[in-house]
């Protein structure tokens, strides 16, 4: 991946504010050429002790993607104020932007 287009998505990262959520596929549409699964690489290449907000990026279904930090994203979305239905979906109303 191109650094200009990992800084580009890691910008946008650094911007969803707190108890909001967004898409992969959001993220990407916001950028110059990257795809949901750029964004998900770019995402688990984080470097250690970041502070990026990664737990706030969901699937296009709004549910959290199957990943081994799954457990981890949802306490600190619950944390955040962000709860799941039934079917383990974040209500439309926390997408950001």
């Amino acid at each position: 991946m191109k650094p200009a287009l990992k800084e580009q998505i890691l910008t946008i990262l650094a911007e969803i504010p707190p108890g909001r959520v967004t898409t992969y596929g959001r993220i990407a549409a916001m950028t110059e050429g990257a795809t949901p699964r750029m964004v998900a690489r770019a995402l688990r290449e984080l470097p250690s002790g970041h502070d990026l907000p990664w737990f706030r990026v969901i699937t296009a279904s709004r549910r959290l993607a199957d990943h081994g930090g799954a457990d981890e994203q949802r306490c600190r979305l619950i944390d955040e104020g962000v709860a799941f239905d039934s079917r383990g979906r974040v209500a439309k109303e926390r997408l950001w932007p």
